[in-house]
């Protein structure tokens, strides 16, 4: 049952993020402005996201985990409600904001709490179970949220948060312990919190492998915040359709899951990452190759644009529980700290792809394929400068 409220802390904040894409159309229509405004409403919230995280990391570590994410649900509740009863986009995007200010708790907490309670392989099971639902998350949401948005309108996504966060808060309270001991707490002094960041950024095998899991979230995510464009412009289909992206998607993620569950204790976390990586790498090629390949004036079909992705995702499944555990791992008595770090620069860089990347890229098919080629390139690299910089410093 823990397990399954830590899942739903994961949960909650990309099902915020991707619950109401399929609105996106009738969010502009209501409100009379383009696609590009109503995309802020995805970034702004991303970066308040991101940011916020850094927060709720040493607080935390200093006043434990259940009071912070308690408070943190409760004023999540109060910003979803703001949002479901908006009435122009300046109000929408202000709710955004608040529910990205709140919503940041939950990743954070959720993956500290994790290494709180295990350790060891059975840490990387669970992480691997968690990560399944953090990551099967922003593929999961778009199909309630598009069948929410045909029965009952795209305010109706927001009060589904809302009654979401409630139930969650409740059974935080009833079931979850607290795991963080008095006597362990961290201080939350300002001149502390800033030591103990300066630290973790100057940490070089600690923040090659964020960097890595950011880029790697960032391939996938590129598709994910894309996803209106390039079901309903580029492939024709209805908001009721984005099941035919995103069920493809949740698959892949349960295989790479499933198979670092089975990997666990068999394979070294190091040979896990390189596992993953290298399915990724096949899937980034498969994906230039299929789209490359294509006629011009044919119409992209959505099994054949899905299925590379749905094997990009599947190799990142398997890489990022090992990358988690790992980096968390080189800061034992600041987890939440550390958790936090890592989440924010995870989110702060999906901002960005959702907020420039997508806007330069979501026009081509092919400009999107070569987008996530980009991003897998560069956290190949990344991962390669650490493990290099990790067999160093083992060995000597």
């Amino acid at each position: 049952m823990l397990i399954l409220v830590i899942a739903g802390l994961l949960m909650l904040a990309p099902f915020t993020v991707d619950a109401y894409l399929p609105s996106f159309h009738a969010i502009a229509d209501e409100f009379g402005v383009g696609q590009a405004a109503v995309q802020q409403t995805l970034s702004l919230y991303l970066l308040a996201f991101g940011s916020m995280m850094l927060f709720y990391g040493p607080a935390a570590d200093s006043f434990g985990r259940k009071r912070v994410i308690l408070l943190a649900l409760l004023a999540y509740a109060v910003m979803t409600v703001l949002a479901a009863i908006s009435q122009s986009l300046v109000q929408l995007i202000a709710a955004r904001v608040g529910q990205g200010l709140a919503a940041g708790a939950g990743v954070v907490i959720g993956r500290a709490l994790v290494r709180d309670l295990f350790a060891g392989a059975d840490a990387q099971r669970v992480m691997a179970n968690v990560m399944l639902v953090f990551a099967a998350a922003p593929a999961a949401a778009p199909i309630i949220g598009g069948w929410l948005h045909e029965w009952f309108g795209w305010r109706s996504v927001f009060w589904f948060l809302f009654g979401f966060a409630l139930l969650l808060a409740l059974a935080i309270w009833r079931l979850l312990p607290e795991t963080i001991r008095p006597e362990a707490r961290q201080s939350f002094a300002p001149r502390f919190v800033a030591r103990s960041y300066l630290r973790a950024f100057s940490h070089p095998r600690y923040m090659q492998l964020i960097v890595v899991f950011a880029l790697l979230f960032g391939g996938m995510f590129l598709y994910v915040a894309a996803a209106p464009v390039i079901l309903i412009d580029h492939l024709g289909q209805r908001e009721t359709d984005f099941w035919k992206f995103f069920v493809p998607l949740v698959t892949g993620l349960i295989l790479g899951s499933r198979m670092t569950r089975w990997l666990a204790g068999r394979l070294s976390m190091t040979a896990t990452m390189a596992l993953g990586l290298s399915i990724s790498g096949l899937a980034v090629l498969y994906n230039l190759l299929q789209v490359s390949l294509q006629p011009a004036d044919q119409v992209h079909g959505v099994w054949l644009t899905v299925t590379p992705i749905t094997l990009y995702v599947m190799g990142m499944a398997t890489t990022m529980p090992a990358l988690n555990i790992t980096a968390l791992d080189y800061w034992p008595a600041q987890r939440g700290l550390a958790s936090a770090l890592q989440a924010a620069t995870q989110m702060a860089f999906a901002g960005i792809v959702s907020g420039v990347l997508v806007a330069q890229l979501a026009d081509s098919l092919l400009a999107l394929a070569v987008g996530m080629a980009t991003l897998y390139l560069a956290a190949l690299a990344m991962w390669g400068f650490w493990w290099r910089t990790d067999r160093r410093m083992s060995s000597g």
